[in-house]
């Protein structure tokens, strides 16, 4: 072989070699963080206040009813849903309403605006039997990540002397968990 072409075989190989070992590997890792908080949904939306607990609706009655009886019902028109982050235990407390104590015969009223007030109250079972007072809780199990349906009912109850009319009432709802 010609001294030359050994020359640039060997020059091209040290080249290749030098080239080779200047390249340099270097290794590390990526941290990667999530920090998940406790959270509840009521009736399938989330946040902090404001949220809808839903709506008791008695429908319609003459002005001479004797009691009238209805559910809270979430925006599906389903039962009240709570889905809170698993291990929590929610616990509902149905506060003051605008018009407590303003008519005999129920613990909360119902105003039409024009000084005129419908009793009634809130209860945890549909027959109306276990009364939940102002400010009552109502404690869930153990949540498992999966919504769980609370059932409350209201009766309101006809007095004599009531004009025709809308009546309403809000009421204060706080969810802890």
């Amino acid at each position: 072989m010609p001294k030359h072409f050994t020359r640039c075989i060997l020059t091209g190989l040290g080249l290749a070699l030098a080239a080779q070992a200047q390249a340099v590997t270097v290794t590390g890792t990526i941290s990667s963080t999530l920090t998940l908080t406790s959270a509840c949904q009521v009736n399938g939306n989330g946040g902090t206040s404001g949220l809808n607990f839903g709506t008791l609706n008695f429908g319609t009655q003459g002005a001479l009813f004797t009691t009238a009886g209805g559910q809270v019902l979430g925006s599906g028109g389903g039962a009240m849903s709570i889905l809170c982050s698993a291990g929590t235990v929610p616990a509902i407390k149905v506060r003051a309403g605008s018009h407590d104590n303003q008519s005999p015969g129920g613990t909360r009223a119902l105003a039409d605006g024009n000084g005129n007030f419908v009793p009634y109250d809130f209860y945890t079972d549909s027959g109306f039997t276990q009364l939940l007072a102002i400010d009552g809780t109502i404690t869930l199990p153990t949540s498992t990540g999966v919504a769980q349906t609370v059932n409350l009912y209201g009766q309101a109850r006809g007095k004599a002397g009531l004009p025709a009319g809308v009546y309403t009432d809000t009421v204060a709802v706080e969810l802890s968990f």
